[in-house]
């Protein structure tokens, strides 16, 4: 329920705010502005997108962790789409993620990221049963390849 209301309240300030720049600058150069960010989101997409593949394979030629790699081509994704849906808020924010920006979001995510990964660990290993009593015994070589 509250995903449906969020996205309602989206659409609702994304018809505000084209309404409001029609009214600044006119209708025709609002529905110019708008189709624009199609293609530069296409662009996006393809030039920041194959930028971010190319850092991810030389981290993993460099035999390293492609962590911000990852989530570098993440928000360029989603940057790139977010510039292919119409609306200025949407624009404004996929420009965010493709800008020297994305930098600044990065940590924030990553951090998010791991904190999350970390409970859902922390939940999944609670129902585990590990021997804190120490009963556990050596098994001989020979039981182990056979």
């Amino acid at each position: 329920m509250p995903a449906a209301l969020l996205l309602i309240l989206w659409a609702v300030a994304e018809v505000f705010v084209v309404i409001k720049v029609a009214d600044a600058i006119g209708a025709l150069a609002t529905i110019l502005l708008l189709v624009a960010s199609w293609p530069l989101g296409m662009w996006a997409l393809r030039s920041q997108g194959a930028a971010a593949w190319r850092r991810l394979i030389a981290a993993i030629e460099q035999r390293r962790t492609p962590a911000h790699e990852v989530v570098d081509g993440a928000l360029v994704v989603l940057g790139g789409l977010l510039l292919i849906v119409p609306g200025f808020i949407t624009d404004a924010l996929g420009l965010l993620l493709l800008a020297p920006t994305r930098a600044l979001l990065r940590p924030l995510l990553v951090r998010h990221a791991q904190s999350r990964l970390f409970s859902r660990a922390a939940r999944f290993a609670r129902g585990r049963s590990y021997d804190v009593e120490s009963t556990a015994t050596d098994i001989d070589q020979p039981q182990l390849h056979s």
